[in-house]
Protein backbone atom coordinates (compact mmCIF):
# COMPACT_ATOMS: atom_id res chain seq x y z
CA UNK A 1 0.00 0.00 0.00
CA UNK A 2 1.21 3.46 -1.07
CA UNK A 3 1.25 6.46 0.86
CA UNK A 4 -0.06 9.63 -0.65
CA UNK A 5 1.69 13.06 -0.28
CA UNK A 6 -0.19 15.24 2.12
CA UNK A 7 0.45 19.07 1.44
CA UNK A 8 0.38 21.35 5.22
CA UNK A 9 1.42 24.33 6.62
CA UNK A 10 5.33 24.06 7.39
CA UNK A 11 6.60 23.59 11.08
CA UNK A 12 9.66 24.95 12.83
CA UNK A 13 11.37 21.42 12.97
CA UNK A 14 10.61 21.23 9.36
CA UNK A 15 13.59 23.82 8.67
CA UNK A 16 16.45 21.11 8.09
CA UNK A 17 14.53 19.32 5.81
CA UNK A 18 13.56 22.47 3.70
CA UNK A 19 16.84 23.38 3.56
CA UNK A 20 18.09 20.17 2.18
CA UNK A 21 15.20 19.58 -0.22
CA UNK A 22 15.90 23.34 -1.35
CA UNK A 23 19.68 22.73 -1.62
CA UNK A 24 18.99 19.31 -3.83
CA UNK A 25 16.23 20.75 -5.95
CA UNK A 26 17.56 24.03 -7.50
CA UNK A 27 21.06 22.09 -8.53
CA UNK A 28 19.51 21.86 -11.81
CA UNK A 29 18.43 25.53 -11.93
CA UNK A 30 22.08 26.07 -11.21
CA UNK A 31 23.07 23.75 -13.63
CA UNK A 32 20.94 25.17 -16.38
CA UNK A 33 22.87 29.10 -16.01
CA UNK A 34 25.95 27.81 -15.21
CA UNK A 35 25.82 29.62 -11.59
CA UNK A 36 25.83 27.71 -8.58
CA UNK A 37 25.25 31.15 -6.32
CA UNK A 38 21.54 31.40 -6.86
CA UNK A 39 20.17 32.42 -4.16
CA UNK A 40 18.26 29.34 -3.37
CA UNK A 41 21.94 27.59 -3.05
CA UNK A 42 23.12 30.31 -0.98
CA UNK A 43 20.75 30.99 1.56
CA UNK A 44 21.64 29.92 5.54
CA UNK A 45 19.59 27.72 7.57
CA UNK A 46 18.84 30.54 9.93
CA UNK A 47 17.44 32.44 6.98
CA UNK A 48 14.58 29.54 6.21
CA UNK A 49 14.37 29.54 10.23
CA UNK A 50 13.89 33.07 9.91
CA UNK A 51 11.02 32.81 7.16
CA UNK A 52 9.29 29.65 8.89
CA UNK A 53 8.97 31.93 11.74
CA UNK A 54 7.66 34.68 10.08
CA UNK A 55 6.09 33.87 6.60
CA UNK A 56 3.81 31.47 4.77
CA UNK A 57 5.29 28.34 4.65
CA UNK A 58 3.65 25.33 3.22
CA UNK A 59 5.11 21.67 2.75
CA UNK A 60 4.82 18.38 0.97
CA UNK A 61 5.33 15.35 2.81
CA UNK A 62 5.33 11.97 1.65
CA UNK A 63 5.17 10.04 5.08
CA UNK A 64 7.61 11.63 7.29
CA UNK A 65 10.09 13.06 4.57
CA UNK A 66 9.28 16.49 3.23
CA UNK A 67 9.32 16.39 -0.52
CA UNK A 68 8.61 20.09 -1.67
CA UNK A 69 7.95 23.60 -0.06
CA UNK A 70 7.13 27.21 -1.13
CA UNK A 71 7.37 29.93 0.93
CA UNK A 72 5.07 33.20 0.59
CA UNK A 73 4.86 37.04 1.75
CA UNK A 74 2.45 39.69 1.42
CA UNK A 75 4.57 42.65 0.19
CA UNK A 76 3.22 46.45 -0.20
CA UNK A 77 -0.19 46.75 -1.64
CA UNK A 78 -1.88 43.62 -1.23
CA UNK A 79 0.74 41.27 -3.28
CA UNK A 80 1.69 38.21 -1.89
CA UNK A 81 5.49 37.60 -3.52
CA UNK A 82 5.78 33.27 -3.54
CA UNK A 83 9.58 32.15 -3.75
CA UNK A 84 11.30 29.01 -3.56
CA UNK A 85 8.95 26.23 -4.92
CA UNK A 86 10.67 23.10 -4.49
CA UNK A 87 9.38 19.52 -5.27
CA UNK A 88 12.24 16.53 -5.31
CA UNK A 89 13.08 15.56 -8.20
CA UNK A 90 11.86 12.06 -8.30
CA UNK A 91 8.49 13.29 -7.42
CA UNK A 92 8.04 16.29 -10.04
CA UNK A 93 5.14 16.04 -12.35
CA UNK A 94 2.97 14.72 -10.21
CA UNK A 95 0.85 17.84 -9.65
CA UNK A 96 2.57 18.52 -5.93
CA UNK A 97 4.29 22.18 -7.29
CA UNK A 98 0.34 23.26 -8.46
CA UNK A 99 -1.21 21.60 -4.99
CA UNK A 100 1.77 23.24 -3.16
CA UNK A 101 1.19 26.81 -4.41
CA UNK A 102 -2.68 26.80 -4.07
CA UNK A 103 -2.43 26.02 -0.52
CA UNK A 104 0.04 29.13 -0.57
CA UNK A 105 -2.15 31.43 -2.56
CA UNK A 106 -5.18 30.34 -0.44
CA UNK A 107 -3.40 30.65 2.61
CA UNK A 108 -1.94 34.02 2.21
CA UNK A 109 -5.67 35.10 0.38
CA UNK A 110 -7.72 33.65 3.52
CA UNK A 111 -4.99 34.71 6.53
CA UNK A 112 -2.97 37.84 5.35
CA UNK A 113 -5.17 39.71 2.21
CA UNK A 114 -3.12 39.29 -0.12
CA UNK A 115 -5.22 40.77 -3.69
CA UNK A 116 -2.41 39.44 -5.81
CA UNK A 117 0.05 36.80 -6.31
CA UNK A 118 3.21 37.15 -7.79
CA UNK A 119 6.80 35.10 -8.36
CA UNK A 120 9.73 34.73 -10.54
CA UNK A 121 11.88 32.03 -12.44
CA UNK A 122 14.85 32.34 -14.67
CA UNK A 123 14.35 32.96 -18.35
CA UNK A 124 15.85 29.37 -19.20
CA UNK A 125 13.55 27.95 -17.43
CA UNK A 126 11.02 26.51 -19.50
CA UNK A 127 9.22 23.36 -16.39
CA UNK A 128 8.82 26.34 -14.45
CA UNK A 129 6.97 28.95 -17.08
CA UNK A 130 4.88 25.77 -17.96
CA UNK A 131 3.69 25.25 -14.54
CA UNK A 132 3.08 28.65 -13.46
CA UNK A 133 1.06 29.37 -17.30
CA UNK A 134 -0.87 26.29 -16.31
CA UNK A 135 -2.27 27.83 -12.88
CA UNK A 136 -3.06 31.36 -14.23
CA UNK A 137 0.28 33.19 -13.95
CA UNK A 138 0.85 35.59 -16.60
CA UNK A 139 4.34 37.37 -18.03
CA UNK A 140 4.33 40.56 -15.97
CA UNK A 141 7.83 41.60 -16.44
CA UNK A 142 11.39 40.86 -16.37
CA UNK A 143 14.07 41.84 -13.96
CA UNK A 144 18.08 40.80 -13.12
CA UNK A 145 18.22 38.46 -9.84
CA UNK A 146 21.14 39.83 -7.83
CA UNK A 147 22.75 36.55 -8.77
CA UNK A 148 23.17 37.96 -12.83
CA UNK A 149 20.59 35.72 -13.99
CA UNK A 150 17.74 37.16 -15.84
CA UNK A 151 14.62 36.77 -14.54
CA UNK A 152 10.70 36.58 -15.60
CA UNK A 153 7.96 37.96 -13.23
CA UNK A 154 4.60 36.26 -13.49
CA UNK A 155 1.45 37.39 -11.48
CA UNK A 156 -2.04 36.98 -11.55
CA UNK A 157 -4.84 38.21 -9.17
CA UNK A 158 -6.49 36.10 -6.13
CA UNK A 159 -8.96 33.94 -7.23
CA UNK A 160 -8.01 33.17 -10.40
CA UNK A 161 -7.22 29.40 -10.05
CA UNK A 162 -6.56 27.45 -13.17
CA UNK A 163 -9.21 24.15 -13.79
CA UNK A 164 -6.51 22.08 -14.10
CA UNK A 165 -3.02 21.58 -12.94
Amino acid sequence: MGMSVTISAAAEQDAEQIFRLQYLCFQSEAALYGNYRIDPLVESLDSIRHELAADCVFVARLGDEVVGSVRGRVTEGGAAFISKLCVHPRLQGHGIGARLLRAAEAALAAERGATRFRLHTGHRSEGNLRLYRRVGYQVVGTSQGADGVPMIILEKPEGSYAATA
